[in-house]
């Protein structure tokens, strides 16, 4: 068959490689064109139509300032799917370009089945986009564990396929957080995610190199996020002694002692790893946007590990709560071996390990979307 596929940051773009290597195992004929980064580009051996980094942006003012781009990236993603002709369109996370310039196009302009892997979180706000989604998608692959309820409820085409932050961390994760916490003994390594677009480096970074400032006994270590460059970091940590390391963000979470996260997938991944976590994340608006999450969401969590594991397990420091004084106060408690949040995050991250399920995530994705919309291939599909 032919796929395109569209992920439009660098999670979703090595999700949706390791989904392109599992369609290959049982579609040996299958033909790719895609947005997406350099993962999407090794596993299929071809260069992206549009670079996600084109559409990189979240927040209202990044994304009013690169409106102009983004339109450009959507009407190219259009115009090449349109001579592609694909058999079936895989829309990856990535909600508000997705929803504006793939999914209408696909069913009234293409007529093509398109899958959604890695939905929209529409049960946490703009519920408005469930009706959208239902109207143009085919097949929902959702990756937590209570979307599937929530869409099936509404009679929506779901698979739960487990999560795919599970089979990206998985070399790196030891049988049990016992283990973990004994092969990290007294490291005084903590890792840097400060999120993996330009916006989010200089709105999280220079916070999170303060706060080391107060534990001079700890070496602070950048994970340098997929997509971005030293020159990127370079700005921020002048007059800092420290590294940025590319292409080793779950080798630094494994050796770290703890971690300071910005909000997003990485918190799962950490969480996964066993690594103990602050989530951190600046929001403009400070107090404002407390007031505004806790009055128009439907969820009491920003972070997939307090989602998944359905309590606060991890600190959660955004808007107004984003301060070094509570970033110092909540990472040296993590820092301390004997501390009861310590030991609370770790016995969470084992519920967490259990909700999520053991890998081959991307094999179910690939199973779902091959069972559902293959006419060639007729054969059995081994899991």
């Amino acid at each position: 068959m032919r796929y395109f596929i569209i992920a439009g940051e660098a999670s979703g773009d090595l999700h949706a490689a390791n989904l392109v290597r599992a369609l290959k195992e049982h579609d040996p004929e299958a033909a790719f064109a895609f947005m997406g980064g350099e993962m999407l580009t090794e596993a299929t051996g071809i260069d992206p139509i549009t670079h996600y980094r084109e559409v990189a942006f979240m927040g209202i003012i990044p994304v009013l300032t690169h409106l102009g781009a983004i339109r450009r990236a959507g009407k190219r993603v259009q115009e090449e799917m349109q001579a592609f002709s694909p058999d079936v369109v895989i829309a990856v996370d990535y909600p508000g370009f997705n929803m504006r310039y793939v999914l209408p196009f696909v069913r009234e302009q293409l007529g093509k089945p398109l899958v959604y892997y890695i939905s929209p979180k529409v049960w946490a706000w703009k519920s408005w986009r469930f009706k959208t989604l239902k109207k143009y998608v085919d097949l929902m692959l959702c990756i937590l564990p209570f979307e599937q309820e929530f869409f099936a409820k509404h009679n929506f085409p779901i698979v739960y396929v487990g999560n795919p932050c599970y089979d990206a961390v998985a070399p790196f994760i030891r049988p049990t957080i016992r283990e973990q916490e004994q092969a990290v003994g007294e490291s005084r390594q903590v890792a840097l995610l400060c999120g993996s677009r330009q916006h989010e480096v200089k709105e999280n970074l220079p916070l999170m190199l303060r706060v080391m400032k107060h534990f001079p006994d700890y070496s602070p270590v950048i994970a340098g996020a997929p997509g971005l460059t030293a020159e990127d970091y370079a700005p921020y940590i002048r007059g800092y002694n420290v590294p940025i390391v590319f292409g080793q963000t779950y080798q630094i979470l494994r050796e770290s002692k703890a971690a300071l996260v910005t909000s997003g997938t990485a918190t799962l991944e950490t969480a996964l790893i066993g690594t103990p976590q602050v989530v951190c994340y600046h929001v403009g608006g400070g107090r404002l946007a407390n007031f505004v999450f806790d009055r128009f969401f439907t969820t009491p969590f920003i972070s997939l590990t307090n989602l998944i594991a359905g309590e606060a397990i991890v600190p959660e420091l955004f808007g107004g709560l984003f301060t070094e004084e509570r970033l110092v106060s909540h990472l040296s408690l993590l820092l301390d071996n004997a501390s009861p949040e310590r030991a609370s995050q770790l016995s969470g991250y084992e519920l967490i390990r259990t909700r999520i399920g053991r890998g081959n995530t991307s094999r179910q994705a690939a199973q779902a979307i091959l069972t559902r919309f293959s006419k060639k291939i007729n054969r059995d599909i081994h899991i």
